[in-house]
């Protein structure tokens, strides 16, 4: 499927702004699982690519799946091996990586990660510590990431929190980058949606312009049975 020119607009927004945000997540997690050469990781929904960059600069060789066309795209041109389901080849992966994942999606993807294996779960953490979505709202609440190992089967194994600041060069970059994580997708005026969001960010503007949104991130580590 080839993808419309405004979702590849949307995606190179993510690519070019937002991705990088979620970079502290990214590089303590694999802090935490020592992830280096000879590793083997697979990102669930990995967008345009960047947690499988950051892998590969440890020496892992990392797969990502990413059911967007747009993003898939823009994976792949950095050379980038994503596919657009979980891989059929089984338990080829030393490890998973999934944010805010659906049970569906989870249970798609674990006959791909090693007896033992690692799957690491992530989502926004305390709604007091986010400043999106709590302050200026869109998408769902965080999902139960505790209850999303117990009903896999999986076996917890630590976990952690991480602070990723949003920041960006001024108000129309920030509205160009949360609107690519697509948490205001369901609006039903997209405009209406775009404006009232500039609205709620000039609180957090600086005197440069900048915009600066605090949050905190909650990760979950588990091991495959």
């Amino acid at each position: 499927m080839t993808p419309t020119p405004t979702a590849t607009l949307v995606a190179r927004d993510w690519a070019e702004i937002q991705e990088r945000m979620l970079v502290p997540l990214y590089e303590a997690v694999y802090d935490r699982l020592e992830v280096g050469p000879g590793d083997r990781l697979l990102g669930l929904d990995c967008g345009a690519g960047l947690p499988l960059l950051l892998a590969a600069g440890r020496g892992a060789v990392a797969t990502g799946v990413e059911a967007d066309p747009a993003r898939r795209a823009l994976a792949r041109e950095r050379l980038l091996e994503v596919l657009a389901a979980p891989p059929s080849a089984p338990r080829p992966y030393d490890a998973l990586l999934a944010f805010s994942p659906s049970p569906a999606a989870l249970a798609a993807a674990l006959p791909a990660v090693r007896r033992g294996g690692a799957v690491v779960l992530a989502d926004w953490g305390p709604a007091e510590r986010c400043t999106v979505p709590a302050v200026l709202g869109g998408g769902p609440s965080p999902r139960d990431l505790d209850a999303l190992v117990e009903g896999a089967g999986l076996t917890p194994d630590g976990s952690g929190r991480v602070f990723c600041p949003f920041g960006y060069a001024d108000v129309d970059s920030a509205v160009r980058g949360l609107v690519s994580t697509g948490l205001y997708a369901g609006a039903a005026d997209p405009a209406l949606a775009e404006k009232e969001l500039a609205e709620a960010l000039h609180p957090f503007e600086r005197s440069d312009g900048a915009v600066w949104l605090p949050n905190i991130f909650r990760y979950v580590i588990a091991r495959t049975g």
